[in-house]
């Protein structure tokens, strides 16, 4: 053979070497990535053809099933309360693959997690169909119902958990959607209605109680007490500079109070009056004192910065680094870049409310094969300390100072003992503040930990945390507590 068609027969060879390799990797090493790919169409087909095991809430009510249907794809998904669940659900479409607890959740529901592998291996014997195993959430939907109907119409979102365990009982974001509209089986209504929400400026797609991040405001301000509480130079009834306006150094602004007056006799209010009625003058003055690293440190206790799945991935809370004096100021009272989910503003209640334990959220509490039979069962988790007992202990009674007689009156409930916090978070000049509260109830045996965040709920002048977000988190603690 002469040179050329030797050189000729080495490309040919290796080409043909290529492509094996090629093809290996592609069969062997990278097809359970590709299988997992929420974009391939192809396992979606196949899925399809199975029956996809149901999700539930807690009492058994199913909240996603899939249908029989005489098509193709032999089951179709459906979800009988879509709207109400829709962002906990998720959505699971041919064409536009999984959301929420639907991927989350996709390899127990479709049949194929490892966790099934001896059903699995038992319908292969047997020449059963494969079908997919359940899951069952913590949501109750009671209380689901109860924070719907609170927020109404209005653009926001509620979470509620028990603050013992972490489990999320309720968990509301609007405005939404209803998932059946992207699970159909009609490629062209699937699109229609994927562009529609797409188009929305109110982006109904996005689970505002995890994937939304809002400076908190003042609900912050429990954070701030606490670093004081923690550093053991602070009690409840140490008295802090409360004027009608803090200088700011290094600038010419100010920071001051909603009402433009001095939160005390003097210019002076104990940290148990100034969270009463939010003094911002006062948590501002403080935070400066206490140093942008301990309140870093405090929030991180609390959960801010820390990634979790529950399983459902949440956006991480963040608190500011280096920081000069006037915006660690803004940012003791929530303001300048200090940013967090309503999950975790939920979090900081219910970490007070479990005497300073803060739990892991969670939204799945049983795991079940086709048969029944439970696979895995979710136990509490601790994600830490966040303050101490005494500390947590000196937390509730100046929580329940503001709703007993503070900013938050509008979150008593008649006969039991209520402990929160109100919020009002300025996000843009001329714009209707956020809406916050947090709290839980009853404050002696805390049952439920609550946050609420609300949108563009009034004017500049109205949209106060005690006035809008405190009725919405009533009526869900009121449901957890007379269910």
């Amino acid at each position: 053979m002469n040179r050329p068609l030797r050189r000729l027969a080495g490309v040919v060879a290796l080409l043909f070497l290529t492509l094996f390799a090629s093809t290996t990797h592609v069969q062997f090493f990278a097809a359970e990535d590709l299988r997992a790919k929420p974009t391939n169409s192809r396992q979606l087909y196949a899925e399809l053809g199975r029956d996809r095991g149901p999700i539930l809430v807690a009492g058994g009510g199913q909240v996603a099933v899939g249908t029989p249907v005489d098509d193709a794809y032999k089951f179709l998904r459906t979800y009988p309360s879509g709207p109400l669940y829709a962002h906990v659900t998720g959505y699971y479409s041919i064409r536009y693959g999984t959301s929420g607890v639907e991927r989350a959740q996709n390899d127990v529901l479709s049949g194929t997690a490892d966790r099934l592998f001896y059903r699995r291996l038992s319908d292969l014997v047997t020449g059963r169909q494969p079908r997919g195993g359940s899951v069952e959430l913590t949501i109750d939907p009671v209380v689901q119902q109860a924070a719907s109907e609170a927020l109404g119409e209005r653009k926001g979102a509620v979470v509620a958990l028990d603050p013992a365990t972490g489990d999320v009982l309720a968990m509301v974001s609007n405005p939404t959607y209803d998932p059946n509209a992207l699970a159909t089986h009609d490629a062209a209504a699937a699109q229609e209605a994927w562009q529609g929400l797409l188009a929305d400026e109110d982006d109904p797609l996005t689970n505002r109680a995890t994937g939304a991040l809002y400076p908190p405001g003042s609900t912050f301000k429990i954070i701030t007490s606490a670093a004081a509480l923690e550093s053991g130079d602070y009690t409840a009834d140490t008295l802090l500079d409360g004027p009608a306006e803090l200088d700011l150094p290094l600038t010419s602004s100010t920071l001051g109070n909603d009402e433009g007056t001095e939160c005390g006799p003097g210019g002076k209010v104990s940290l148990i009056d100034a969270l009463e009625i939010s003094c911002n003058t006062a948590f501002g003055s403080l935070g400066m004192t206490l140093g942008a690293d301990a309140l870093a440190e405090q929030s991180e206790r609390f959960g801010f910065g820390q990634e979790l799945q529950i399983p459902l991935s949440v956006a991480t809370s963040s608190f500011p680094t280096d920081l000069n004096a006037p915006q660690t100021a803004q940012s003791a009272i929530g303001q300048f870049d200090v940013r967090a989910t309503p999950l975790q503003v939920a979090m900081i209640s219910a970490a007070v409310a479990n005497g300073g334990v803060l739990m892991e959220p969670n939204v799945v509490r049983t795991v079940r094969d086709a048969d029944l039979d439970v696979v895995e069962t979710r136990s509490p988790q601790e994600l830490g300390r966040a303050v101490s007992e005494e500390t947590a202990a000196t937390l509730t009674t100046m929580m329940r100072a503001v709703v007993d007689s503070g900013t938050g009156t509008r979150a008593q409930i008649e006969g039991v003992q209520v402990a929160g916090k109100t919020g009002t978070a300025q996000h843009g000049e001329g714009l209707p503040p956020y809406a916050w509260f947090t709290s839980f109830a009853p404050a002696d045996d805390p049952e439920v930990a609550v946050a609420v965040v609300i949108e563009d709920g009034g004017t500049v002048d109205s949209a106060y945390g005690g006035r809008l977000a405190a009725p919405v988190a009533k009526q869900v603690m009121e449901a957890v507590i007379n269910r």
